[in-house]
């Protein structure tokens, strides 16, 4: 490009600029934009400056007629507000909100937005939030506890109060995250934080006694994540109950809480089979199914199985699954209740949580025990032998 020329696309600079020396040959004249009002305006997005300039005021006097009306004179407020709508200034509430911490928004974790189990605490959440005239931000963790951690960092700054769904951060973050905002969780407990969970004990207590009233025994439990509070729970639960029913479980796992987890599952049990089985949760009480059904095995003729949760898909599996319901839209609209009142300045209640009812549902994935229950290493009746 020689001397003097002006690229494409970019206007030349102003006659008579000191710092770039150019002439009023280098010039370009643009025309003036039309505006409805007569008052010169800025290119672009309207601006408080660009108000207040056309007002004849401060910033900060058309700053406080939007934030702080009752501080600025009515007939200069009523000015600056048409000046505001004949520019097409809109004020930017996010902004004005962060600068006071009031944004009503709260963050909602979970560590799978795919599982169909949070599709109610969701709605729970979602609705008692917007009942109170707050907006819920959803962050999915993908079973991670460090993106877990990462995507609560973030959001922090902009949310006043945050629901953490099945965490899978150690106690310690979140203990230090509740340090920041309000924090509520449901599915675990934590020392020091409000806690909202099913009855986990009473939950896995109740399959079990259906399974032995039944005459399985013994029985296996395809364990849930490594790190899932609730797993954890539902592993004591079984434990404490087997000791008072007579009836013997055994653990396989850990295994991811999905479909995929269940074949795995599967897979282990066809090892060793017994004659009932229980998931962690009823995606992989599903995969389970599906895997030893391709074998040949029938269900609950050879094998009765039951789930955890009650999801929606429970009922459409074949044979429909036996599966504990917990009220999940209940314990995000419990969640939520306890936040917003830590939001309006009520301390933190961090001891035991607060344990929502579950009970059993029976459908026609369990039946009565075989006659007789296969030996160790040898398939029930229908399991291809190879």
């Amino acid at each position: 490009m020689r001397a003097g020329e002006v690229a494409p696309g970019l206007d030349a600079p102003e006659e008579g600029n000191a710092t770039t020396g150019a002439t009023e040959a280098d010039a370009v004249s643009v025309p003036e934009e039309p505006v409805t009002t007569g008052r010169p305006r800025r290119r672009g997005v309207p601006t408080i400056y660009d108000v207040a300039e056309a007002a004849g005021v401060a910033p900060s006097t058309v700053s406080r007629t939007f934030s702080r009306p009752g501080r600025v004179n009515s007939e200069t407020a009523a000015r600056i507000r048409q000046v505001a709508a004949d520019l097409g200034y809109r004020t930017n509430p996010m902004a004005r909100a962060l600068s006071t911490t009031h944004t009503s928004l709260l963050a909602l974790v979970v560590p799978d937005i795919t599982n169909p189990v949070y599709f109610e605490i969701i709605n729970g959440v979602q609705d008692e939030a917007a009942e109170a005239g707050y907006t819920v931000v959803l962050v999915d963790s993908r079973e991670s506890d460090r993106r877990e951690r990462e995507a609560l960092e973030r959001a922090l700054p902009i949310v006043e109060g945050i629901v953490l769904g099945t965490s899978r951060m150690s106690d310690a973050s979140i203990r230090m995250i509740a340090k920041q905002r309000p924090m509520v969780a449901i599915n675990r407990a934590v020392r020091e934080i409000p806690s909202v969970v099913p009855d986990n004990s009473r939950g896995v207590r109740r399959a079990l006694e259906h399974l032995g009233e039944l005459g399985h025994e013994p029985v296996t439990y395809l364990a849930g994540p490594e790190a899932s509070w609730a797993d954890g729970m539902r592993w004591r639960g079984l434990r404490e109950a087997s000791l008072e029913l007579a009836v013997h479980v055994r653990r396989l796992g850990p295994l991811a809480p999905t479909v995929a987890g269940g074949v795995a599952g599967a897979k282990a049990w066809l090892q060793s089979p017994t004659t009932a089985v229980i998931g962690f949760n009823d995606l992989v009480a599903i995969g389970f199914i599906r895997y030893v059904t391709s074998r040949g095995v029938r269900v609950p003729e050879d094998v009765s199985v039951v789930g955890y949760d009650n999801i929606f898909a429970a009922d459409l599996v074949t044979p429909p699954l036996t599966t504990v319901a917990t009220p999940r839209r209940a314990l995000g609209a419990a969640a939520v209740r306890n936040l917003l009142a830590q939001i309006k300045g009520a301390h933190p209640r961090g001891g035991p949580p607060v344990v929502v009812p579950v009970k059993l549902v029976e459908r026609q994935s369990t039946g009565p025990a075989p006659a007789q229950a296969p030996a160790a290493g040898t398939p029930p009746r229908g399991i291809p032998v190879r």
